[in-house]
């Protein structure tokens, strides 16, 4: 990073909650050993318990949640006193005023790539490529430093973590964990992920819509079959399914407003074995993103009306699968600013970047229909680096410094939050 000006920082101890040295190694630790040893989505039960005992060690009560995977844990005023969650309060509770912190916790099914590190995931086809392991690992330390301000006296208003599973399960392990309760008592929400476009040391801030929406797409066409010497007495099944690629994201572009961002991609096509033979079943498969929340709620009709008329104008018989996913991160200003104020406080203003919306999707928008809340970036690039290790890719890593500047970021929101 460029050399840090006086002006760029507050006197120094001006606010508690900094990240003692010995805590910071052991939180690289812990982050490490999860990454060595991910676990996909609802399934997260070695890392579940990691999270349990560290924070039972800390003098905390943390709860699984229902499903088995994932946990909650309160700090605060009167936080001890509650033996659970309330499943039936999900809206905001001004009076109580609890904030959360919300990390995810599992991991992707794709292989770890990076041949070279001494923390390689040890579980075949399965990698924390998207920085989970470091969302975890900041919410853990923060949670701990909590603790230890709660015992000074130094934490006015109670702060809730939660431990989500299955973020990248569509619809989102969100829902389960709002349906068991964990927004009981809640007044904001705040969560950070990682941005490997963004240098360690900084966050990345955005109000209103930070992520897109994003939905899954699955599609069947169907037809009799035939020679491939004559595709004029069959249904060319083949060009069909290469037409429903080609114009579905073209009128689906002419149906909404551009604006809106909606954008149909594919990721998958199948079909036929051999040259010779036209075929009589295609599999396509892709996403769905947009990046307004009321176009959102417009794009199974539209997407699906445009397949529909493909299918038939090449006579394949069609059958859509639109799978819901999440609609967009939309940040709340009280939040985004909430987060501002932090980061300044801890590292300065230029610590703090204006980011764009991504096309992206995070289940973190769950939440946000229910409270309101915010998003960082948490930058995760070492400063100066030139490869670009991108989310969801083998190789990706973090710079772990990273991990002081989320905790940081969090027990200075926590101490800002307003007390009424």
């Amino acid at each position: 990073m460029s050399p840090e000006s006086e002006a760029d920082h507050p006197a120094e101890n001006a606010l508690p909650g900094t990240l003692p040295e010995a805590l910071f190694a052991e939180l690289v630790a812990f982050r490490r050993d999860l990454h060595m040893h991910p676990e996909l989505g609802n399934q997260e039960f070695r890392t579940t318990a990691a999270i349990k005992a560290r924070l039972e060690k800390a003098g905390l009560r943390p709860r699984v949640l229902p499903s088995g995977t994932g946990l909650v844990c309160d700090i605060g005023k009167d936080a001890e006193d509650d033996t659970g969650i309330d499943e039936n309060a999900t809206e905001p509770d001004a009076a109580h005023g609890m904030l959360a912190l919300r990390a995810d916790i599992d991991a992707l099914p794709i292989p770890d790539t990076k041949s070279e590190s001494p923390y390689r995931s040890t579980v075949p086809d399965r990698a924390h490529a998207c920085g989970h392991d470091v969302h975890t690992t900041v919410v853990l330390g923060t949670g701990l430093v909590l603790a230890e301000l709660h015992r000074a006296g130094l934490l006015a208003r109670p702060v809730r973590l939660v431990f989500q599973p299955a973020e990248e399960v569509l619809p989102g392990g969100a829902t389960e964990a709002i349906k068991a309760g964990v927004l009981g008592g809640v007044s904001r929400i705040l969560a950070v992920h990682c941005d490997p476009r963004v240098d360690a040391g900084t966050i990345g801030l955005r109000q209103g819509a930070i992520t897109s929406a994003c939905d899954r797409l699955e599609v069947s066409l169907d037809g009799p079959g035939g020679h491939s010497a004559r595709p004029h007495l069959t249904t060319d099944l083949v060009t069909a399914a290469a037409r429903v690629v080609t114009d579905v994201p073209a009128l689906v572009g002419r149906r909404i407003d551009t604006r809106a961002g909606l954008a149909v991609t594919w990721g998958r096509i199948e079909s036929g074995h051999a040259p010779n033979v036209i075929p009589q079943h295609a599999e396509l498969s892709g996403t769905v993103r947009c990046l307004d929340i009321k176009a959102w709620r417009h794009a199974p009709d539209i997407v699906v009306a445009a397949i529909d008329e493909v299918a038939n104008l090449h006579k394949a018989k069609s059958e859509i699968n639109y799978v819901r996913g999440v609609p967009p991160v939309v940040n709340e200003p009280v939040a985004t600013e909430l987060l501002r104020e932090a980061m300044t406080a801890r590292r300065g203003p230029s610590a703090v970047e204006d980011t764009e919306q991504s096309l992206g999707g995070e289940d973190f928008s769950w939440y946000l229909e229910h409270v309101p809340g915010a998003m960082a970036r948490l930058g995760v690039r070492t400063p100066g680096e030139r490869t670009l290790r991108d989310l969801h890719q083998g190789d990706f890593d973090a710079d772990e410094s990273a991990i002081r500047v989320g905790v940081e970021l969090f027990t200075a929101a926590a101490l800002l939050h307003p007390t009424h």
